[in-house]
């Protein structure tokens, strides 16, 4: 009141409803929309949870009023992991049928067969209760473990079917008075390969270790995919020395097969051109060796010009472009030219829907000005390759003038986002004190990175000087009205920005009501100069008396990291490997610019990530080496003998790179590796399979050259069986390269099973030529051989 009469809010300010201040807009396929994105909480199922989310939209949508409408397929997480556990497992069912297949075509009976193959399901089992137990989740990783070890569940149960089949072959071939009990033989053939079968299974799981100590994105990736190779081949080994034995027990004597003294047709087949081979070889042992040492020369020297990479692209259908235009643009600007963008982007006719947010939700994390746009876009690739998809978007996207735009999928955009900060796979830091000087040398980068071929996507952090009005306070002036430097903040931050008093009921529902000056004085500096600041003494003064209101420019944004302003350049890379591209840009940029003094540059993204994990698995693998090669010395007490077996090695190394080479675009990434350390634990079981059976055959009293030749024809059989069910159970996930849920293990299926060609030759090769060299004498191989 004054003078007894009532004051009024409309005598002091004028009273409007209006909206909000808007920070956002959205639209789907170009019209104006809603986006509500809906997370879920860790550990929470996002198949189950999808579900549960629809039923609850489509109650929704019967509530909704005429015109308005929910749609749902935006974007689904869930679909993306439906369809990729269902390739997954469609490659499980696929190498499981392969692995059937090569074994009865080698051992041409159901009953062998049959008792081979029940290690795959039971070891499954095995798997899939012991990860239930441990809390660990049937996903795409480790369905995948499971999947490249598919082949490998069999390999223990067929080294001893075979060798209990052949065992009892031989005892019925004796005279009635000599054969021994069937009890016996099948204990004494079990027994004999049950060293090598335990020590080669635990080298295949030493060789995994390395993936355990990886840490960030590829980590939490790999780990599950290694968890579960490692429990089902362990589970493996526990069912062919339990349930396998038993099996032969129960159904081999009596088997028809048993009384066929020649072998399967496939099998006569092979060994015939295997047994002139090996006496061909036996007799050039030099020119094998050197042949074997030259391939490696060649295999470590390719190694060395293999590209790098991160992780393999993911087939997400799906694509996330990010638009940036310049800064200071306003909200309708930016908005229209979102729309445009969408239009584009449908033109085209493997685009199927756009979906756009433009700034910001009022409470969204993922912070970004309005003159930022984030579109999800969803892709039919049914008719055209994803590669040349991103090269027609990207051509037709190039008549947006002032617009910085990258193309990504989401879960890379995602990853490159928790590597870098950025929304590209790699990432330029510029860092030093002064913005000006940032901006200049970051545009000579931008031009020296932009003659690398593979660079796409090329932009410079958007930075520019946009209008701002600026309150410089007078310190003495303020405290001669006792206005603290706090209290004329806080009335300036109320008065710009707002503040909600009070809320307005009507009926059931609630509005705030918010006190600001209006628009005309937040925009004019004259008008601002004359707002009246109350002060603690009651009075009412203009605010051109406590500070100074300016007219001016400034940067719209500066950026710290670790304290130092920086500025970032960022880039894709399409048509060759990260790292080539990283290394011809710090080529370029160091031959070509010259930087201010004080200033340097850090490269982030996936190329550091990349070099950490391969710095990491290489590391832990040459431990992984060293360990394996400890338990061939333990098992066969000579270091020769452990060195022999290990020439698997390289020879192994020799088929993956020549894979690199011909099917990965020589782009060595960490799925790849890790497929390189996995093939040497599989690689070094054929070696001992074959040596330790050649040192029974010298107990027994057999001559060398007899020992070689008769150790390699008994070991033809079971060698080629595991190679071949462990390789060709790949297939399907190593065709599959392009299809969700296999772009990981596709690399390291394809590298195995190169591998496992090449070092199964090999191996049946060139070890049996280096027994005849190291040839131990009678006394070292009674010693050596003393556990068969």
């Amino acid at each position: 009141t004054r003078d007894g009469a009532p004051v009024l809010l409309q005598n002091v300010a004028d009273i409007e409803i209006g909206p909000a201040p808007r920070f956002g807009m959205a639209s789907v396929n170009g019209e104006a929309a809603v986006i509500l994105s809906i997370q879920k909480q860790p550990g929470a199922n996002t198949l189950l949870l999808t579900e549960r989310i629809d039923q609850e939209l489509q109650s929704i949508q019967t509530q909704l009023p005429e015109g308005m409408e929910i749609n749902q397929s935006i974007f689904r997480q869930a679909s993306f992991i439906s369809l990729a556990v269902s390739n997954v497992i469609e490659a499980l069912r696929d190498g499981a049928i392969l692995v059937v297949v090569i074994l009865f075509l080698f051992l041409w009976n159901f009953r062998t067969t049959g008792i081979s193959v029940l290690a795959i399901p039971l070891s499954l089992a095995v798997a899939i209760l012991v990860m239930k137990g441990l809390g660990v989740t049937i996903n795409t990783m480790t369905l995948g473990g499971m999947a490249i070890a598919i082949g490998a569940l069999v390999d223990d149960a067929i080294i001893d079917v075979e060798n209990v089949f052949r065992r009892l072959r031989e005892n019925r071939a004796l005279p009635v008075n000599q054969q021994n009990t069937v009890r016996a033989v099948v204990y004494e053939a079990s027994k004999e390969v049950r060293g090598p079968i335990l020590n080669a299974t635990l080298i295949i799981t030493v060789v995994f270790v390395p993936l355990f100590f990886l840490s960030g994105v590829e980590g939490r990736m790999l780990q599950p995919l290694g968890f579960a190779y490692i429990i089902a081949i362990l589970a493996s080994l526990i069912v062919a020395i339990t349930v396998t034995p038993t099996l032969c027990y129960y159904l081999l004597p009596n088997a028809r097969i048993m009384e066929k003294k020649e072998e399967s047709w496939l099998v006569e087949r092979l060994k015939g051109m295997y047994s002139k081979v090996l006496n061909v070889v036996l007799k050039r042992t030099a020119l094998v060796i050197g042949s074997a040492a030259l391939l490696i020369v060649i295999t470590l020297v390719s190694f060395l010009f293999l590209g790098r990479g991160f992780l393999p692209e993911f087939q997400e259908g799906t694509l996330v472009i990010s638009a940036v235009t310049l800064p200071g643009t306003d909200l309708e600007t930016s908005n229209e030219m979102g729309r445009r963008i969408e239009q584009i982007l449908l033109d085209h006719d493997f685009v199927v829907s756009t979906s756009r947010r433009t700034g910001r939700a009022e409470l969204d994390e993922h912070a970004q000005g309005a003159n930022a746009a984030e579109i999800d876009v969803q892709l039919d690739l049914s008719n055209t390759p994803i590669e040349a998809a991103l090269e027609e978007l990207r051509s037709a996207l190039t008549i947006v003038p002032g617009t910085n735009i990258t193309i990504g999928q989401p879960i890379g955009h995602r990853i490159d986002h928790m590597l870098s900060g950025t929304r590209a796979s790699v990432a330029i830091k510029l860092f030093g004190s002064d913005l000006y000087a940032l901006r200049g040398d970051a545009e000579r980068i931008r031009a020296a990175a932009s003659t690398v071929d593979g660079v796409v996507d090329l932009s410079v952090e958007q930075q520019a000087d946009v209008p701002q009005l600026r309150i410089y306070a007078n310190r003495k002036a303020m405290a001669t009205y006792g206005v603290t430097p706090g209290q004329l903040a806080e009335t300036i931050d109320v008065a710009f920005a707002g503040e909600t008093v009070s809320q307005i009921r009507e009926n059931q529902e609630v509005y705030d009501l918010v006190v600001r000056l209006n628009e005309e004085a937040r925009n004019d500096a004259a008008t601002l100069k004359n707002t009246l600041i109350d002060t603690p003494t009651g009075s009412k003064i203009p605010l051109s008396l406590l500070a100074s209101v300016r007219e001016e420019r400034g940067p719209n944004t500066i950026s710290r990291e670790n304290v130092q302003r920086k500025i970032v350049i960022s880039a894709n890379v399409a048509g060759r490997d990260v790292g080539s591209v990283v290394g011809d840009i710090q080529q370029q940029i160091q031959n070509t610019v010259s930087l201010t003094d004080g200033y340097y540059i850090e490269y982030g993204g996936q190329f550091e990530s990349a070099q950490q994990a391969t710095r990491t698995i290489t590391l832990l693998s040459i431990l992984s080496v060293l360990l394996i090669f400890l338990i061939l010395y333990q098992e066969f007490s000579s270091g020769r003998i452990a060195l022999l077996i290990m020439v698997n090695l390289p020879l192994a190394l020799s088929g993956g790179v020549l894979v690199l080479y011909l099917f990965l675009d020589r782009e060595l990434n960490v799925a790849a590796l890790v497929g390189l350390i996995t093939l040497f634990g599989i690689a070094v079981r054929n070696g001992i399979l074959l040596v330790s059976h050649y040192m029974h055959l010298l107990e027994e009293g057999k001559p060398l050259r007899e020992a070689v030749f008769q150790g390699s024809m008994e070991r033809l059989n079971p060698i080629l069986m595991t190679a071949l069910t462990a390789g060709l159970a790949l297939i399907p996930l190593a065709l599959g390269g392009g299809e969700p849920g296999k772009e990981i293990q596709s690399p390291m299926a394809l590298v195995i099973l190169g591998g496992l060609l090449t070092s199964t030759f090999l191996n049946m090769v060139v070890v049996p030529v280096l027994f005849m060299r190291v040839r131990p004498n009678q006394r070292t191989a009674k010693r050596e051989t003393s556990q068969p």
